[in-house]
């Protein structure tokens, strides 16, 4: 017997993988913004440069992005409210 356990070691590294395909909750959350090219604009630019002053171009369009989705947002919870008093 060699002592090696190659089944743990193939079971480990495919759960690890697994992992690594599953979508981080933060990113998922970005996507439904529609704001993600302009997130990982900045996420690009942090890493190219490590300085937020070099980057307000893009910090800037994903605010505007970002400021566009929650009013979008709070537009859409008062017309689901009007309809459910309209309904009730």
């Amino acid at each position: 017997m060699s002592g090696h356990n190659w089944s743990q070691k193939t079971q480990t590294r495919r759960e690890e993988e697994e992992e690594e395909e599953e979508e981080d909750p933060f990113d998922q959350m970005i996507q439904r913004t529609g704001c993600a090219t302009f997130h990982y604009a900045v996420m690009e630019c942090m890493a190219e440069h490590q300085d937020w002053r070099k980057c307000q171009e893009q910090v800037q369009s994903f605010r505007a992005c970002m400021t566009e989705h929650q009013k979008q947002r709070a537009e859409e919870v008062k017309r689901r409210q009007k309809l459910h008093q309209a309904a009730s």
